[in-house]
């Protein structure tokens, strides 16, 4: 009985000492994604984003490395935020409903978050160019469209295909109408709505 009792306190103190870390990280990421938003990318050194978030630059080159490991962080990042919004959406019991649910989500999910939109699609830092484990770290992050989308073949909604392809398909088509009215050309949802229901109706079961 006695003996458990280290181990519990020993479990809550590496559980809030890895909050502290988590929470550090999340307020340097923040700080560099607005000052890459705010000042442009020559304003992410390590030393300025110390000096934004009150701390040393030994800590940040601990977290990250250097500039490059930071900036790969912050690419993540972006994606991890993307995935936690898509799966705060309420699953419907028709995969067909939840899937137009998870596409208009993304929408929000990437115009909510501008600094990091631009690093991941736009090449906010110039010569960036994230590891191909980050990529696949990123592409893991939308894996909902793929299991959405394979609910929808089992349904006989979608033509059957490997998931993957559907997904990338809509994701093309998604990141387009999301650039273009990032960008001033579009003004609403109205031509994103168009372009991902006709991506999802081009792979529709009952195509010929």
């Amino acid at each position: 009985m006695t003996s458990s009792a280290p181990l519990g306190l020993q479990g809550a103190y590496l559980q809030g000492e890895r909050a502290e870390h988590d929470e550090l990280r999340s307020r340097l990421l923040d700080v560099a994604v607005d000052l890459l938003v705010t000042d442009g990318p020559e304003s992410l050194t390590i030393r300025r984003i110390a000096t934004e978030a009150a701390c040393t630059t030994t800590v940040i080159y601990t977290m990250f490395g250097n500039r490059e490991g930071l900036a790969e962080a912050l690419y993540l990042e972006g994606f991890e935020r993307i995935r936690r919004r898509l799966d705060r959406v309420s699953q419907r019991r028709d995969p067909m409903e939840y899937l137009n649910a998870i596409v208009l989500a993304y929408r929000k999910a990437c115009l909510a978050e501008p600094g990091y939109y631009s690093l991941m699609f736009e090449r906010a830092i110039p010569g960036f160019e994230p590891s191909e484990r980050a990529r696949t770290l990123a592409r893991a992050a939308l894996n909902i469209f793929d299991r959405v989308i394979s609910d929808c073949i089992s349904a006989g909604y979608l033509h059957p295909t490997q998931p993957r392809r559907i997904a990338d398909a809509l994701w093309a088509a998604a990141q387009g109408a999301i650039s273009l009215e990032r960008s001033g050309h579009l003004r609403d949802a109205t031509s994103y709505e168009v372009v991902t229901q006709a991506t999802i109706s081009y792979f529709a079961a009952d195509k010929d």
